[in-house]
């Protein structure tokens, strides 16, 4: 899958560039242990940091990022960033702004006390024909003082402009600085195809292979692992404007 990104000229060499998933992990993620004592159990007991696909989710696709330091303090958000004038007349400047709440009215986002926010991209993507991009609040990260707005967008027609991510602003208490470079979105490239639903019955050979599953799973650590998971690739194209930044450590389950 080949993703293009591009940026306003004048704005080269000042943008922090999306990233792969795998190498914006939360420093939790990294500090965690692997096992943990269960008082339920009265054992020691396997974490998420054991569980492919809790990390497989995060590590997936790429993210968009923080393109400065955006500060909360006293329930007002705060940024400097000096960047030069964009050649596109309408091009944003801010990295930042808001919707209204009255545009979620109606649905579980919308509280009168919660602000919601609008991350703007300063990259046009552009995919392959036939894929959209599903963006999501980055995977796991229940961390972050906000919950981006799930969205899916045809980025093989509609990549003229940046796409913007809106989200709710979950904690207003938070007090603090979000980091440059601190993912914001999520994304994944997924194929526009109408899907088909079977439903059907087990077999006795599929029923077997089932009891076996089970038992496997029961018995014993790392059978997903080993017997079916794909190891993940951890490098972007050469070429592609999308990357692992220099002296990143991807979490490598494969090991």
């Amino acid at each position: 899958m080949r993703i293009v990104f591009r940026c306003d000229p004048a704005l080269e060499g000042h943008l922090p560039r999306p990233v792969l998933a795998r190498a914006a992990l939360p420093d939790w993620l990294r500090s965690m242990d692997r096992r943990a004592f269960s008082p339920t159990h009265g054992q020691e007991v396997r974490t998420v940091k054991q569980c492919p696909p809790f990390i497989d989710a995060m590590t997936y696709g790429f993210v968009m990022t923080m393109p400065c330091h955006i500060t909360m303090s006293g329930g007002a958000l705060s940024w400097r960033w000096d960047v030069p004038t964009p050649s596109v007349y309408a091009h944003p400047r801010a990295p930042i702004s808001f919707h209204v709440p009255e545009q979620v009215i109606g649905t579980p986002l919308h509280h009168t006390d919660r602000v919601l926010v609008k991350f703007n991209s300063f990259w046009t993507i552009l995919l392959e024909p036939g894929w959209s991009l599903f963006a999501t609040h980055p995977v796991n990260r229940e961390d972050l003082p906000f919950r981006l707005i799930t969205g899916l967008v045809d980025a093989d027609r509609f990549h003229d402009v940046g796409i913007l991510f809106p989200a709710v602003w979950t904690d207003p208490n938070f007090s603090g600085t979000l980091p440059r470079g601190m993912p914001v979105a999520q994304c994944f490239a997924v194929p526009r195809v109408a899907l088909e639903m079977v439903f059907d019955t087990f077999s006795d050979k599929e029923a077997e292979r089932y009891e076996a599953t089970a038992n496997a799973l029961l018995r014993e650590a790392g059978v997903y692992r080993r017997r079916f998971r794909e190891r993940r690739k951890s490098k972007g194209k050469v070429g592609s404007l999308l990357q692992i930044p220099p002296g990143a450590k991807p979490l490598d389950l494969d090991s």
